[in-house]
């Protein structure tokens, strides 16, 4: 069987944004509506963070147009639903991926351009539960720790500071199977609000860790976290590679960021945790990627294509369970590419949009497996021109900097590190999981392909055998070689 690692779907003859041919009627009970309870309810819903809600047809019909425009938009600011991985290159399984096959998108321009009809109600799926903002979705946490509250004034410049430590609520060491932060505050969407994710949110992130104090005071444990952002997802940790939240744990940040949404706000962060059983223990070590270039950034004034390079090596066999770009305004796009001596592998490229910072999850069985001396390279796109809406005056050069209207670039990114032997190990998994060939291409896996010859226990002892055989032949051979100099050294030495 042939490794399909990359899958691209397409509907024959049409582009996107394109009605496609279709034998039968495109409807909103039948077609439609399926689509948005998996994409677009989870946000499009009353009182949550998108500016409209899409549950019922008589909410959907007036937004048809718009929703065919922001559907077909391809991988790039400004498409919905918020996932910007490009379908044409790279891995292509993602865990929670929420985007619309092209089949899917043609499937909804077809039924805007027919005018929306709405199709026999004995069709509509049943109802998705809604829960506005408050929905976690990586599911209920087992427990919540809630920041301090923050005010921010609707014409504030922005912000940077810290918040005062908060227990996190833990009495024993706990393994982490998940972590997601949600922001709460008093303001819903308004038509003056500032363009921030539904016009609404404040955090722009914060970089926190939680510390674990002993009576003395001073640190006696502690774990960095994937930094929150504006848009962020949850993070959902590889299930043997867990990461340690201490007994006793306080979250700490010296480095939260606030942007204004327009309106005199008061908001504060929950941070969800779900637990692995306390019997849990991993088998690999979970770490951070520290991949990018937060100094050596020069952007040209109403240029577009600008393009920024950095580069690491990895000094240990990984599994990356995430990639995570992150730039600020005039980001564009970012690719991740692993080079393993002459095999050079683009693993994702995603369009980037600076109000919705996503993660993206490979799925279980495609994280890419690298071995230790990898080298991975960053290339960030950026536009610093007047189609880039998040850029307020394409007019100026840009360097680095914590605005948002300055730079970054960043992978945020996270894996888990393994020995030689559990190198191998799942890589024999990987193999045995797709049932691979040597014929077969992996991205991301350049060992995959590199199989084990298999012998039997007969032949590994006849293999065995003859080595031995062989190296006892070496060595009376240099026992020879041995005699033999010793007799010409006496012989020599007797002449003289």
């Amino acid at each position: 069987m042939a490794a399909a690692f990359v899958t691209v779907l397409a509907v024959p003859g049409v582009s996107v944004g394109q009605s496609a041919p279709a034998d039968h009627e495109v409807t909103f009970t039948k077609d439609i509506a399926p689509i948005l309870q998996r994409s677009c309810q989870h946000c499009h819903q009353p009182e949550s963070v998108a500016p409209m809600s899409l549950i019922t047809y008589d909410e959907v019909r007036p937004w048809a147009r718009a929703i065919k425009m922001r559907t077909g938009m391809g991988p790039v600011a400004g498409v919905m639903p918020p996932w910007y991985v490009e379908k044409n290159i790279g891995i292509q399984e993602y865990q929670f991926d929420p985007s619309l096959s092209h089949e899917e998108v043609a499937k909804v321009a077809a039924w805007a351009d027919a005018g929306a009809p709405r199709g026999n109600p004995a069709d509509m799926p049943p109802p998705k539960p809604t829960g506005g903002a408050g929905v976690w979705t990586a599911g209920e946490p087992d427990l919540i720790t809630v920041t301090e509250e923050l005010i921010m004034a609707g014409e504030a410049p922005d912000w940077w500071g810290e918040i005062a430590p908060v227990d996190v609520g833990v009495t024993e060491d706990r393994y982490v199977a998940s972590v997601e932060i949600r922001e709460i505050n008093d303001v819903l969407d308004t038509e003056d609000s500032r363009e921030t994710v539904g016009g609404r949110f404040i955090f722009h992130h914060m970089i926190w860790s939680t510390q674990a104090m002993g009576e003395d005071g001073k640190p006696t444990g502690g774990s960095f976290w994937p930094v929150h952002e504006v848009g962020r997802n949850a993070d959902v940790f590889d299930p043997d590679g867990a990461p340690l939240l201490h007994a006793g744990s306080k979250v700490v940040s010296d480095s939260i960021h606030l942007h204004s949404n327009g309106k005199d706000t008061k908001s504060r962060l929950e941070i969800g945790w779900r637990f692995h059983p306390k019997d849990y223990e991993p088998k690999f070590r979970w770490a951070l990627r520290p991949l990018g270039n937060g100094v050596d950034i020069d952007i040209q004034a109403n240029k577009k294509n600008q393009e920024l390079h950095a580069y690491y090596v990895l000094p240990q066999n990984t599994k990356i369970t995430t990639f995570e770009p992150h730039l600020h305004a005039p980001g564009a796009r970012m690719c991740l590419e692993a080079i393993w001596g002459i095999n050079v592998e683009t693993l994702t490229c995603a369009g980037y949009d600076h109000n919705w910072v996503r993660g993206y999850q490979y799925a279980h069985g495609y994280e890419p497996l690298l071995p230790k001396g990898t080298i991975l390279h960053i290339t960030g796109e950026m536009d610093n021109t007047a189609a880039n809406k998040n850029v307020p005056d394409p007019r100026n050069w840009q360097g680095s900097g914590n605005r948002s209207v300055s730079n970054m670039f960043i992978d945020l990114g996270n894996g888990v590190s393994m020995n030689d032997e559990q190198f191998q190990e799942a890589m024999n998994e990987r193999r045995e999981m797709h049932n691979l060939s040597r014929n077969d291409h992996v991205i991301g896996c350049p060992l995959c392909l590199v199989i084990p010859e298999e012998v039997s226990p007969a032949a590994q002892v006849e293999r065995a055998e003859k080595k031995v055989e062989d190296a006892r032949t070496s060595l009376e051979k240099a026992e020879a070689a041995a005699e033999a100099a010793r007799v010409a050294a006496e012989a020599a030495g007797g002449q003289q």
